[in-house]
């Protein structure tokens, strides 16, 4: 059976670190044993994915160092792994600092995902031409990223952009994307490479209507569709500046936000490859999403569809 979605990024080891709060510039401050857990963007939203039922290969690398950590969750939610590579050096690594808040900062040392180029992706070529979904983001070279991106749409495949984080993205990449979904940050960045200005307004703003403004303008620079994620706020989408709608998050208590939006981009994904149309699909992402951060850490926090959603 052809997968039907399939996942061309990001593969890191996260070292997660519990912390009180967050430390000011210059700041010493005390941490709990450190935890080694799979992560990065991309077996991220591939776990997601497959834990909500769709049948998902991941295209990417890993380095020669120990990988059995980045590759372990991926594996055990029946994650085909053909095409992930092994490359010179190290496997990428996130270092993750998750307050008692919740909130988390992470800085990302990319290792073997900065060396997944256009020629590993036309290894691949057979796997995304013959998915419904291919799923990308921006944890890749860009050339990576734009190759899958063209062998995707030339074949039919919808095209989900996860334009996180911010990077130089090809007007033809975000004009591919079915949806593009960015954070209100990432929006006004892809339209700014689309030759569009963000809408007017000031940090003090009702975020929704914010983010209905630019999600306009998006579709007014040629996206086909955009899903605009607010975190608690929810998530503004469309695929008419004149028929946008407003999901609002499912309200828990966090524990951890880490990997909460590639919870929704994988579930997101597999509602589509069912059959889902966007908002629908959006509904059930959102819910997704509500879950995982109520577990500590990224894929481990993931539900399958046994488990009930907010």
């Amino acid at each position: 059976m052809k997968d039907s979605v399939v996942v061309v990024g990001s593969i890191n080891v996260d070292q997660v670190l519990q912390i009180d709060r967050h430390p000011s510039p210059g700041e010493t401050i005390a941490a709990g044993d450190p935890a080694y857990l799979p992560g990065g963007k991309g077996a991220n939203q591939a776990v997601a994915a497959a834990r909500r039922g769709a049948a998902v290969s991941l295209v990417g690398a890993v380095g020669q160092d120990d990988a059995a950590v980045a590759l372990s969750a991926l594996g055990a939610s029946g994650v085909n792994l053909d095409h992930v590579r092994q490359l010179p050096g190290s496997t990428g690594l996130a270092v993750i600092m998750v307050a008692a808040s919740g909130e988390n900062t992470v800085t990302v040392s990319p290792g073997a995902n900065a060396r997944v180029d256009a020629h590993l992706v036309d290894a691949a070529r057979d796997a995304i031409g013959a998915s419904k979904v291919c799923v990308l983001q921006g944890e890749i070279p860009m050339e990576a990223t734009d190759r899958a991106s063209s062998i995707a749409a030339s074949h039919g495949a919808r095209v989900v952009l996860n334009a996180a984080p911010s990077g130089d993205f090809s007007p033809m990449t975000l004009r591919a994307a079915d949806p593009l979904v960015v954070n209100e940050h990432e929006a006004a960045a892809a339209l700014d490479l689309l030759g569009g200005d963000a809408p007017a307004g000031d940090d003090d703003a009702d975020i929704v209507a914010t983010a209905r403004a630019i999600t306009a303008a998006l579709l007014d620079r040629g996206v086909p569709s955009v899903l605009t994620t607010l975190g608690a706020a929810g998530v503004i989408g469309g695929e008419s500046a004149d028929g946008l709608w407003h999901e609002p998050a499912r309200r828990v208590t966090p524990v951890d936000t880490t990997g909460a939006g590639d919870a929704f981009i994988g579930a997101l994904a597999a509602e589509l490859a069912s059959g889902s149309g966007l908002r629908d699909a959006a509904k059930v992402a959102n819910r997704v999403a509500a879950f995982s951060v109520q577990r500590h850490g990224t894929q481990g926090s993931y539900p399958d569809l046994t488990e009930e959603l907010p």
